[in-house]
Protein backbone atom coordinates (compact mmCIF):
# COMPACT_ATOMS: atom_id res chain seq x y z
CA UNK A 1 0.00 0.00 0.00
CA UNK A 2 1.21 3.53 -0.84
CA UNK A 3 0.06 7.07 -0.51
CA UNK A 4 -0.18 7.23 -4.34
CA UNK A 5 -3.17 4.89 -4.44
CA UNK A 6 -5.17 6.79 -1.85
CA UNK A 7 -4.23 10.15 -3.32
CA UNK A 8 -5.39 9.12 -6.82
CA UNK A 9 -8.61 7.82 -5.27
CA UNK A 10 -9.18 11.16 -3.54
CA UNK A 11 -8.58 13.10 -6.76
CA UNK A 12 -10.87 10.85 -8.79
CA UNK A 13 -13.64 10.96 -6.19
CA UNK A 14 -13.33 14.74 -6.06
CA UNK A 15 -13.61 14.93 -9.84
CA UNK A 16 -16.68 12.70 -9.69
CA UNK A 17 -18.23 15.03 -7.11
CA UNK A 18 -17.46 17.98 -9.42
CA UNK A 19 -19.34 16.32 -12.28
CA UNK A 20 -22.27 15.36 -10.05
CA UNK A 21 -22.40 18.89 -8.65
CA UNK A 22 -22.43 20.35 -12.16
CA UNK A 23 -25.26 18.01 -13.16
CA UNK A 24 -27.29 19.00 -10.11
CA UNK A 25 -26.62 22.71 -10.69
CA UNK A 26 -27.96 22.39 -14.27
CA UNK A 27 -30.93 20.19 -13.50
CA UNK A 28 -33.20 23.07 -14.55
CA UNK A 29 -31.13 24.25 -17.53
CA UNK A 30 -33.05 23.92 -20.79
CA UNK A 31 -31.33 21.57 -23.24
CA UNK A 32 -28.59 20.59 -20.76
CA UNK A 33 -27.06 17.14 -21.13
CA UNK A 34 -25.70 15.50 -17.98
CA UNK A 35 -22.29 13.87 -17.77
CA UNK A 36 -20.77 10.88 -16.03
CA UNK A 37 -17.20 10.35 -14.83
CA UNK A 38 -15.32 7.40 -16.33
CA UNK A 39 -12.48 5.86 -14.35
CA UNK A 40 -9.51 3.69 -15.31
CA UNK A 41 -7.14 1.68 -13.11
CA UNK A 42 -3.41 2.46 -13.20
CA UNK A 43 -0.54 -0.08 -13.18
CA UNK A 44 3.20 0.57 -13.07
CA UNK A 45 5.25 -0.84 -15.93
CA UNK A 46 8.26 -3.07 -15.33
CA UNK A 47 11.10 -4.29 -17.49
CA UNK A 48 9.88 -7.85 -17.31
CA UNK A 49 6.20 -7.01 -17.78
CA UNK A 50 3.43 -7.00 -15.24
CA UNK A 51 3.35 -10.00 -13.03
CA UNK A 52 0.30 -11.80 -11.75
CA UNK A 53 1.00 -10.54 -8.25
CA UNK A 54 1.52 -6.87 -9.18
CA UNK A 55 -0.78 -4.44 -7.36
CA UNK A 56 -2.15 -1.38 -9.09
CA UNK A 57 -0.97 2.06 -8.15
CA UNK A 58 -4.33 3.80 -8.15
CA UNK A 59 -7.05 5.18 -10.37
CA UNK A 60 -7.29 7.90 -12.98
CA UNK A 61 -10.15 9.79 -14.62
CA UNK A 62 -10.34 8.34 -18.13
CA UNK A 63 -12.88 10.90 -19.29
CA UNK A 64 -16.08 12.75 -18.65
CA UNK A 65 -18.78 11.41 -20.96
CA UNK A 66 -21.80 13.51 -21.90
CA UNK A 67 -25.11 11.67 -21.97
CA UNK A 68 -27.10 12.78 -25.03
CA UNK A 69 -30.34 11.16 -23.98
CA UNK A 70 -33.71 12.79 -24.60
CA UNK A 71 -34.98 15.26 -22.02
CA UNK A 72 -38.64 15.76 -21.21
CA UNK A 73 -40.67 18.08 -23.47
CA UNK A 74 -42.42 20.91 -21.62
CA UNK A 75 -44.91 23.31 -23.23
CA UNK A 76 -44.54 27.09 -23.06
CA UNK A 77 -46.45 30.17 -24.22
CA UNK A 78 -43.73 31.41 -26.59
CA UNK A 79 -44.28 30.34 -30.24
CA UNK A 80 -40.53 30.62 -30.83
CA UNK A 81 -39.70 28.12 -28.11
CA UNK A 82 -38.86 24.98 -30.09
CA UNK A 83 -37.94 21.56 -28.75
CA UNK A 84 -36.16 18.75 -30.59
CA UNK A 85 -37.83 15.40 -29.99
CA UNK A 86 -35.18 12.99 -31.18
CA UNK A 87 -31.69 13.36 -32.61
CA UNK A 88 -30.01 16.53 -33.81
CA UNK A 89 -28.82 19.96 -32.74
CA UNK A 90 -29.81 23.48 -33.70
CA UNK A 91 -27.09 25.13 -35.77
CA UNK A 92 -26.21 28.69 -34.71
CA UNK A 93 -23.69 31.34 -35.67
CA UNK A 94 -22.16 34.07 -33.52
CA UNK A 95 -19.23 36.23 -34.53
CA UNK A 96 -18.65 34.02 -37.56
CA UNK A 97 -18.24 30.88 -35.41
CA UNK A 98 -20.61 27.94 -35.82
CA UNK A 99 -22.02 26.39 -32.65
CA UNK A 100 -24.61 23.74 -31.85
CA UNK A 101 -27.24 23.67 -29.12
CA UNK A 102 -30.29 21.77 -27.87
CA UNK A 103 -31.70 24.84 -26.15
CA UNK A 104 -34.61 26.05 -28.28
CA UNK A 105 -35.49 29.18 -26.29
CA UNK A 106 -35.46 31.51 -29.29
CA UNK A 107 -36.61 35.09 -29.81
CA UNK A 108 -36.38 37.86 -32.40
CA UNK A 109 -33.79 40.61 -32.24
CA UNK A 110 -34.44 44.19 -33.33
CA UNK A 111 -33.65 43.30 -36.95
CA UNK A 112 -36.06 40.36 -37.09
CA UNK A 113 -33.45 37.60 -36.85
CA UNK A 114 -34.16 34.46 -34.83
CA UNK A 115 -31.58 34.36 -32.02
CA UNK A 116 -30.69 32.38 -28.90
CA UNK A 117 -30.64 33.99 -25.42
CA UNK A 118 -26.91 34.59 -25.96
CA UNK A 119 -27.54 36.46 -29.23
CA UNK A 120 -26.38 33.71 -31.61
CA UNK A 121 -28.24 33.57 -34.92
CA UNK A 122 -30.24 30.43 -35.60
CA UNK A 123 -29.48 29.25 -39.13
CA UNK A 124 -31.62 27.57 -41.73
CA UNK A 125 -32.90 27.77 -45.30
CA UNK A 126 -34.41 30.90 -46.80
CA UNK A 127 -37.38 31.21 -49.15
CA UNK A 128 -37.68 32.27 -52.76
CA UNK A 129 -40.09 34.96 -53.98
CA UNK A 130 -42.67 32.28 -54.76
CA UNK A 131 -42.51 30.95 -51.19
CA UNK A 132 -40.45 27.84 -52.03
CA UNK A 133 -37.82 26.77 -49.48
CA UNK A 134 -34.29 27.17 -50.86
CA UNK A 135 -32.27 24.23 -49.53
CA UNK A 136 -28.75 25.60 -49.90
CA UNK A 137 -26.06 26.81 -47.51
CA UNK A 138 -27.66 27.58 -44.13
CA UNK A 139 -27.89 31.28 -43.35
CA UNK A 140 -29.24 33.24 -40.36
CA UNK A 141 -33.04 33.05 -40.33
CA UNK A 142 -34.91 36.33 -40.56
CA UNK A 143 -38.66 36.80 -40.17
CA UNK A 144 -39.87 39.12 -42.92
CA UNK A 145 -42.68 41.42 -41.79
CA UNK A 146 -43.46 42.57 -45.34
CA UNK A 147 -47.12 42.44 -46.35
CA UNK A 148 -48.31 39.55 -48.47
CA UNK A 149 -49.13 40.81 -51.96
CA UNK A 150 -52.65 40.26 -53.28
CA UNK A 151 -53.30 37.56 -55.87
CA UNK A 152 -56.04 37.95 -58.46
CA UNK A 153 -58.50 35.11 -58.86
CA UNK A 154 -57.84 32.97 -61.92
CA UNK A 155 -59.69 29.79 -61.01
CA UNK A 156 -62.96 28.91 -59.30
CA UNK A 157 -63.98 25.31 -58.59
CA UNK A 158 -67.59 24.59 -57.74
CA UNK A 159 -69.08 21.26 -56.75
CA UNK A 160 -72.86 21.45 -56.76
CA UNK A 161 -75.82 19.11 -57.01
CA UNK A 162 -78.58 20.42 -59.27
CA UNK A 163 -81.94 18.92 -58.43
CA UNK A 164 -83.17 16.83 -61.38
CA UNK A 165 -86.73 17.38 -60.14
CA UNK A 166 -86.52 21.12 -60.78
CA UNK A 167 -88.72 22.53 -63.54
CA UNK A 168 -87.87 25.02 -66.26
CA UNK A 169 -88.61 28.57 -65.00
CA UNK A 170 -91.90 29.86 -66.36
CA UNK A 171 -90.59 33.42 -66.53
CA UNK A 172 -87.97 34.22 -69.15
CA UNK A 173 -85.63 35.48 -70.44
CA UNK A 174 -83.08 35.32 -67.62
CA UNK A 175 -82.89 38.42 -65.42
CA UNK A 176 -80.44 38.50 -62.52
CA UNK A 177 -82.84 40.81 -60.65
CA UNK A 178 -85.79 38.41 -61.00
CA UNK A 179 -85.43 35.21 -58.96
CA UNK A 180 -88.30 33.60 -60.90
CA UNK A 181 -86.14 33.44 -64.05
CA UNK A 182 -83.50 31.10 -62.63
CA UNK A 183 -83.36 28.04 -60.39
CA UNK A 184 -80.32 28.67 -58.22
CA UNK A 185 -77.82 31.44 -57.45
CA UNK A 186 -74.41 30.68 -55.87
CA UNK A 187 -72.14 33.63 -54.94
CA UNK A 188 -68.38 33.37 -54.44
CA UNK A 189 -65.86 36.03 -53.46
CA UNK A 190 -63.16 36.77 -56.04
CA UNK A 191 -60.29 39.27 -55.98
CA UNK A 192 -58.88 41.69 -58.54
CA UNK A 193 -55.19 42.45 -59.05
CA UNK A 194 -55.19 44.99 -56.20
CA UNK A 195 -56.82 42.59 -53.77
CA UNK A 196 -60.25 44.25 -53.86
CA UNK A 197 -63.02 41.78 -53.13
CA UNK A 198 -65.84 41.27 -55.61
CA UNK A 199 -68.77 38.91 -55.73
CA UNK A 200 -69.09 36.62 -58.71
CA UNK A 201 -72.52 34.97 -58.80
CA UNK A 202 -73.25 31.83 -60.77
CA UNK A 203 -76.88 31.51 -61.87
CA UNK A 204 -78.25 28.12 -62.92
CA UNK A 205 -81.24 27.97 -65.27
CA UNK A 206 -82.74 24.62 -66.23
CA UNK A 207 -83.50 24.55 -69.95
CA UNK A 208 -84.29 20.88 -70.46
CA UNK A 209 -83.81 17.35 -69.18
CA UNK A 210 -80.24 17.24 -67.88
CA UNK A 211 -79.39 20.65 -69.38
CA UNK A 212 -78.64 23.83 -67.43
CA UNK A 213 -77.52 27.24 -68.70
CA UNK A 214 -75.00 29.02 -66.50
CA UNK A 215 -74.93 32.82 -66.25
CA UNK A 216 -72.36 34.90 -64.38
CA UNK A 217 -72.83 38.11 -62.44
CA UNK A 218 -70.38 40.72 -61.22
CA UNK A 219 -71.26 42.38 -57.90
CA UNK A 220 -74.96 41.67 -58.37
CA UNK A 221 -75.24 42.55 -62.07
CA UNK A 222 -75.11 40.10 -64.98
CA UNK A 223 -71.76 40.53 -66.75
CA UNK A 224 -73.18 41.38 -70.20
CA UNK A 225 -74.92 44.38 -68.64
CA UNK A 226 -71.78 45.30 -66.69
CA UNK A 227 -69.72 45.29 -69.88
CA UNK A 228 -72.24 47.61 -71.54
CA UNK A 229 -72.13 50.04 -68.61
CA UNK A 230 -68.34 49.77 -68.47
CA UNK A 231 -68.07 50.81 -72.13
CA UNK A 232 -69.12 54.34 -71.20
CA UNK A 233 -66.39 54.93 -68.61
CA UNK A 234 -63.67 53.58 -70.92
CA UNK A 235 -64.76 55.66 -73.94
CA UNK A 236 -62.00 58.17 -74.95
CA UNK A 237 -64.46 61.05 -75.28
CA UNK A 238 -65.93 60.29 -71.86
CA UNK A 239 -62.47 60.03 -70.31
CA UNK A 240 -61.54 63.45 -71.73
CA UNK A 241 -64.78 64.89 -70.35
CA UNK A 242 -64.02 63.43 -66.89
CA UNK A 243 -60.56 65.06 -66.95
CA UNK A 244 -62.19 68.38 -67.88
CA UNK A 245 -64.59 68.05 -64.94
CA UNK A 246 -61.68 67.32 -62.58
CA UNK A 247 -59.80 70.39 -63.85
CA UNK A 248 -62.91 72.56 -63.42
CA UNK A 249 -63.38 71.44 -59.80
CA UNK A 250 -59.76 72.32 -58.99
CA UNK A 251 -59.92 75.83 -60.51
CA UNK A 252 -59.53 78.76 -58.12
CA UNK A 253 -61.84 80.51 -58.02
CA UNK A 254 -64.19 77.75 -59.07
CA UNK A 255 -66.73 78.40 -61.82
CA UNK A 256 -69.94 76.43 -61.00
CA UNK A 257 -71.18 76.84 -64.57
CA UNK A 258 -67.98 75.29 -65.94
CA UNK A 259 -68.26 72.39 -63.49
CA UNK A 260 -71.90 71.77 -64.46
CA UNK A 261 -71.10 71.94 -68.17
CA UNK A 262 -68.20 69.51 -67.78
CA UNK A 263 -70.45 67.07 -65.92
CA UNK A 264 -73.15 67.39 -68.58
CA UNK A 265 -70.56 66.75 -71.30
CA UNK A 266 -69.36 63.67 -69.42
CA UNK A 267 -72.90 62.34 -69.04
CA UNK A 268 -73.60 62.90 -72.74
CA UNK A 269 -70.38 61.12 -73.78
CA UNK A 270 -71.08 58.18 -71.45
CA UNK A 271 -74.66 58.00 -72.73
CA UNK A 272 -73.53 57.83 -76.32
CA UNK A 273 -70.92 55.12 -75.62
CA UNK A 274 -73.31 53.06 -73.49
CA UNK A 275 -76.08 53.45 -76.04
CA UNK A 276 -73.82 52.19 -78.80
CA UNK A 277 -72.67 49.21 -76.72
CA UNK A 278 -76.22 48.45 -75.66
CA UNK A 279 -77.36 48.39 -79.26
CA UNK A 280 -74.57 45.99 -80.13
CA UNK A 281 -75.62 43.78 -77.24
CA UNK A 282 -79.15 43.56 -78.60
CA UNK A 283 -81.03 46.22 -76.63
CA UNK A 284 -84.09 47.80 -78.22
CA UNK A 285 -84.07 51.40 -79.37
CA UNK A 286 -86.43 52.28 -76.53
CA UNK A 287 -83.98 50.84 -73.98
CA UNK A 288 -81.09 52.84 -75.47
CA UNK A 289 -83.18 56.00 -75.39
CA UNK A 290 -84.09 55.35 -71.77
CA UNK A 291 -80.42 54.96 -70.90
CA UNK A 292 -79.48 58.20 -72.62
CA UNK A 293 -82.33 60.09 -70.97
CA UNK A 294 -81.39 58.81 -67.53
CA UNK A 295 -77.76 59.67 -68.09
CA UNK A 296 -78.59 63.14 -69.37
CA UNK A 297 -80.78 63.81 -66.36
CA UNK A 298 -77.96 62.64 -64.10
CA UNK A 299 -75.61 64.99 -65.87
CA UNK A 300 -77.82 67.94 -65.01
CA UNK A 301 -78.18 67.13 -61.32
CA UNK A 302 -76.43 69.71 -59.13
CA UNK A 303 -73.73 68.22 -56.90
CA UNK A 304 -73.37 65.03 -58.94
CA UNK A 305 -69.96 63.58 -59.78
CA UNK A 306 -68.90 61.37 -62.70
CA UNK A 307 -68.99 58.34 -60.38
CA UNK A 308 -72.65 59.01 -59.54
CA UNK A 309 -73.41 59.41 -63.24
CA UNK A 310 -71.80 56.00 -63.81
CA UNK A 311 -74.03 54.46 -61.12
CA UNK A 312 -77.20 55.86 -62.67
CA UNK A 313 -76.16 54.69 -66.13
CA UNK A 314 -75.29 51.21 -64.86
CA UNK A 315 -78.65 50.97 -63.09
CA UNK A 316 -80.48 51.93 -66.29
CA UNK A 317 -78.73 49.39 -68.52
CA UNK A 318 -80.89 46.40 -69.39
CA UNK A 319 -79.70 44.24 -72.25
CA UNK A 320 -80.26 40.55 -73.03
CA UNK A 321 -78.04 38.32 -70.91
CA UNK A 322 -75.69 35.77 -72.43
CA UNK A 323 -74.88 32.47 -70.68
CA UNK A 324 -71.21 31.72 -70.08
CA UNK A 325 -71.82 28.04 -70.74
CA UNK A 326 -74.15 25.06 -70.53
CA UNK A 327 -73.89 22.03 -68.26
CA UNK A 328 -75.17 18.71 -69.55
CA UNK A 329 -75.59 15.59 -67.43
CA UNK A 330 -75.96 11.97 -68.48
CA UNK A 331 -78.61 9.54 -67.27
CA UNK A 332 -76.47 8.71 -64.22
CA UNK A 333 -76.43 12.34 -63.09
CA UNK A 334 -72.78 12.92 -63.97
CA UNK A 335 -71.38 15.71 -66.16
CA UNK A 336 -70.96 14.37 -69.69
CA UNK A 337 -68.05 15.63 -71.78
CA UNK A 338 -69.55 13.93 -74.84
CA UNK A 339 -72.90 15.72 -74.44
CA UNK A 340 -71.24 19.10 -73.85
CA UNK A 341 -69.03 18.90 -76.94
CA UNK A 342 -67.77 21.12 -78.51
CA UNK A 343 -67.98 23.14 -75.30
CA UNK A 344 -65.46 22.03 -72.68
CA UNK A 345 -64.85 22.58 -69.00
CA UNK A 346 -63.72 24.66 -67.24
CA UNK A 347 -65.90 27.52 -68.45
CA UNK A 348 -64.06 30.71 -69.38
CA UNK A 349 -65.53 33.78 -67.65
CA UNK A 350 -64.34 37.30 -68.41
CA UNK A 351 -65.14 39.06 -65.15
CA UNK A 352 -65.39 42.89 -65.51
CA UNK A 353 -64.09 45.06 -62.67
CA UNK A 354 -66.52 47.97 -62.59
CA UNK A 355 -66.62 50.63 -61.21
CA UNK A 356 -62.89 50.91 -61.81
CA UNK A 357 -60.61 50.36 -58.81
CA UNK A 358 -57.30 50.95 -60.56
CA UNK A 359 -56.87 47.19 -60.92
CA UNK A 360 -56.85 45.26 -64.16
CA UNK A 361 -60.25 45.92 -65.74
CA UNK A 362 -60.97 42.35 -66.81
CA UNK A 363 -60.24 39.13 -64.91
CA UNK A 364 -59.94 35.88 -66.85
CA UNK A 365 -61.42 33.22 -64.57
CA UNK A 366 -61.71 29.50 -65.29
CA UNK A 367 -64.76 27.99 -63.61
CA UNK A 368 -64.65 24.24 -63.04
CA UNK A 369 -67.43 21.91 -61.91
CA UNK A 370 -65.55 18.81 -60.76
CA UNK A 371 -67.80 16.59 -58.70
CA UNK A 372 -71.00 18.34 -59.75
CA UNK A 373 -74.05 16.12 -60.17
CA UNK A 374 -77.69 16.13 -61.12
CA UNK A 375 -79.49 13.87 -58.68
CA UNK A 376 -83.03 13.77 -57.38
CA UNK A 377 -82.06 15.71 -54.26
CA UNK A 378 -82.34 19.33 -53.24
CA UNK A 379 -80.04 21.68 -55.12
CA UNK A 380 -77.11 22.38 -52.82
CA UNK A 381 -73.60 23.72 -53.05
CA UNK A 382 -71.15 21.13 -51.74
CA UNK A 383 -67.87 22.99 -52.09
CA UNK A 384 -66.66 26.17 -53.79
CA UNK A 385 -63.05 27.33 -53.79
CA UNK A 386 -61.07 30.05 -55.55
CA UNK A 387 -57.35 30.82 -55.72
CA UNK A 388 -57.25 34.59 -55.12
CA UNK A 389 -56.83 36.62 -51.95
CA UNK A 390 -56.41 40.18 -50.78
CA UNK A 391 -53.25 41.71 -49.29
CA UNK A 392 -52.37 40.56 -45.78
CA UNK A 393 -50.35 41.68 -42.77
CA UNK A 394 -48.22 39.25 -40.78
CA UNK A 395 -50.08 38.52 -37.55
CA UNK A 396 -48.24 35.56 -36.07
CA UNK A 397 -45.96 32.69 -36.97
CA UNK A 398 -45.25 29.20 -35.75
CA UNK A 399 -42.89 26.32 -36.42
CA UNK A 400 -44.04 23.11 -38.10
CA UNK A 401 -42.73 19.66 -37.17
CA UNK A 402 -40.21 19.84 -40.05
CA UNK A 403 -38.85 23.19 -38.87
CA UNK A 404 -40.68 25.34 -41.42
CA UNK A 405 -41.55 28.74 -39.97
CA UNK A 406 -45.08 29.48 -41.17
CA UNK A 407 -46.34 33.05 -41.21
CA UNK A 408 -50.06 33.56 -40.67
CA UNK A 409 -51.51 36.65 -42.34
CA UNK A 410 -54.61 38.76 -41.81
CA UNK A 411 -56.07 37.53 -45.11
CA UNK A 412 -56.21 33.96 -43.81
CA UNK A 413 -53.22 32.79 -45.86
CA UNK A 414 -50.06 31.13 -44.60
CA UNK A 415 -46.62 31.36 -46.15
CA UNK A 416 -43.22 29.80 -45.32
CA UNK A 417 -40.76 32.32 -43.88
CA UNK A 418 -37.81 29.94 -43.64
CA UNK A 419 -36.86 26.50 -42.36
CA UNK A 420 -34.70 25.63 -39.38
CA UNK A 421 -31.74 23.36 -40.15
CA UNK A 422 -30.60 20.60 -37.78
CA UNK A 423 -27.16 19.07 -37.50
CA UNK A 424 -26.08 15.65 -36.28
CA UNK A 425 -22.73 13.95 -35.67
CA UNK A 426 -21.37 10.43 -35.93
CA UNK A 427 -20.01 10.80 -32.39
CA UNK A 428 -21.99 13.36 -30.42
CA UNK A 429 -19.92 12.54 -27.37
CA UNK A 430 -16.91 14.03 -29.15
CA UNK A 431 -18.43 17.53 -29.17
CA UNK A 432 -16.68 20.08 -27.00
CA UNK A 433 -18.96 21.97 -24.57
CA UNK A 434 -18.17 25.70 -24.49
CA UNK A 435 -20.88 26.87 -22.10
CA UNK A 436 -24.09 28.77 -22.75
CA UNK A 437 -25.75 25.46 -23.69
CA UNK A 438 -23.54 25.20 -26.77
CA UNK A 439 -21.05 22.78 -28.29
CA UNK A 440 -18.53 23.01 -31.11
CA UNK A 441 -17.35 20.23 -33.37
CA UNK A 442 -14.00 18.55 -32.89
CA UNK A 443 -12.02 15.94 -34.75
CA UNK A 444 -13.49 13.36 -32.39
CA UNK A 445 -17.11 14.30 -33.20
CA UNK A 446 -16.68 14.20 -36.95
CA UNK A 447 -18.12 16.65 -39.45
CA UNK A 448 -21.77 17.69 -39.06
CA UNK A 449 -24.50 16.14 -41.14
CA UNK A 450 -27.06 18.81 -42.02
CA UNK A 451 -30.73 18.17 -42.73
CA UNK A 452 -34.29 19.01 -41.78
CA UNK A 453 -36.37 17.71 -38.91
CA UNK A 454 -38.23 14.47 -39.47
CA UNK A 455 -35.80 13.12 -42.06
CA UNK A 456 -33.07 10.50 -41.62
CA UNK A 457 -31.66 10.46 -38.11
CA UNK A 458 -33.15 13.84 -37.20
CA UNK A 459 -35.95 14.18 -34.70
CA UNK A 460 -39.07 16.28 -35.13
CA UNK A 461 -39.64 19.76 -33.77
CA UNK A 462 -42.37 20.89 -31.42
CA UNK A 463 -43.28 24.57 -31.27
CA UNK A 464 -44.17 26.36 -28.02
CA UNK A 465 -42.13 23.80 -26.11
CA UNK A 466 -38.66 23.31 -24.68
CA UNK A 467 -36.55 20.26 -23.87
CA UNK A 468 -35.73 20.14 -20.19
CA UNK A 469 -32.43 18.93 -18.76
CA UNK A 470 -31.95 15.15 -18.92
CA UNK A 471 -30.47 15.10 -15.39
CA UNK A 472 -32.20 12.63 -13.05
CA UNK A 473 -31.97 14.54 -9.80
CA UNK A 474 -32.77 11.52 -7.64
CA UNK A 475 -30.05 9.43 -9.28
CA UNK A 476 -27.53 12.26 -8.96
CA UNK A 477 -28.19 12.61 -5.22
CA UNK A 478 -27.60 8.87 -4.77
CA UNK A 479 -24.42 9.11 -6.86
CA UNK A 480 -23.27 11.99 -4.69
CA UNK A 481 -23.64 9.87 -1.55
CA UNK A 482 -21.70 7.07 -3.22
CA UNK A 483 -18.91 9.43 -4.32
CA UNK A 484 -18.74 10.85 -0.81
CA UNK A 485 -18.26 7.37 0.65
CA UNK A 486 -15.56 6.64 -1.95
CA UNK A 487 -13.77 9.84 -0.97
CA UNK A 488 -13.95 8.90 2.71
CA UNK A 489 -12.68 5.39 2.00
CA UNK A 490 -9.68 6.69 0.06
CA UNK A 491 -8.93 9.11 2.87
CA UNK A 492 -9.01 6.13 5.22
CA UNK A 493 -6.36 4.29 3.11
CA UNK A 494 -4.06 7.29 3.43
CA UNK A 495 -4.68 7.34 7.18
CA UNK A 496 -3.88 3.63 7.39
CA UNK A 497 -0.68 4.04 5.37
CA UNK A 498 0.36 6.85 7.68
CA UNK A 499 -0.19 4.57 10.67
CA UNK A 500 1.94 1.82 9.08
CA UNK A 501 4.78 4.22 8.39
CA UNK A 502 4.57 5.53 11.94
CA UNK A 503 4.93 1.98 13.21
CA UNK A 504 8.05 1.46 11.06
CA UNK A 505 9.59 4.69 12.27
CA UNK A 506 9.04 3.67 15.87
CA UNK A 507 10.98 0.36 15.44
CA UNK A 508 14.22 0.33 17.44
Amino acid sequence: MSFQQGLSGLNSAAKSLDVIGNNIANSSTVGFKGSTTEFADVYARSLNGAGATQAGIGVSVAGIAQQFTQGNIETTANPLDIAINGGGFFRTEIGGAVQYTRNGQFSLDKNGYVVTPQGANVTGYGVAANGQILASTPTPLKISTADMKPVATTKVDTSINLDSRETIPTNFPFNANDATTYNKQVPVSVYDTLGNEHTMSMYYVKTGSGTWDVYAGADGTEITNVNVAKAGASDPTAMAARDAWTTATKASPQDPAAVAQALSDYAAAVSAAVGSAAGTAGATAATVTAIQTAATDAGNTVGYTPDEVDKDVAAAVSVPSTPVGTLKFDSNGALSAALMSPQTLPLAVSFPVYPATGAKEMLSIKVGFNGSTQYGADTSEKLTTQDGYTAGHLQRFSAAADGTLLGQYSNGQTKPLGQIVLANFTNSGGLEPIGNNSWVETSASGTPLLGTAGTGSFGVLQASATESSNVDLTAELVNMITAQRVYQANAQTIKTQDSVLQTLVNLR
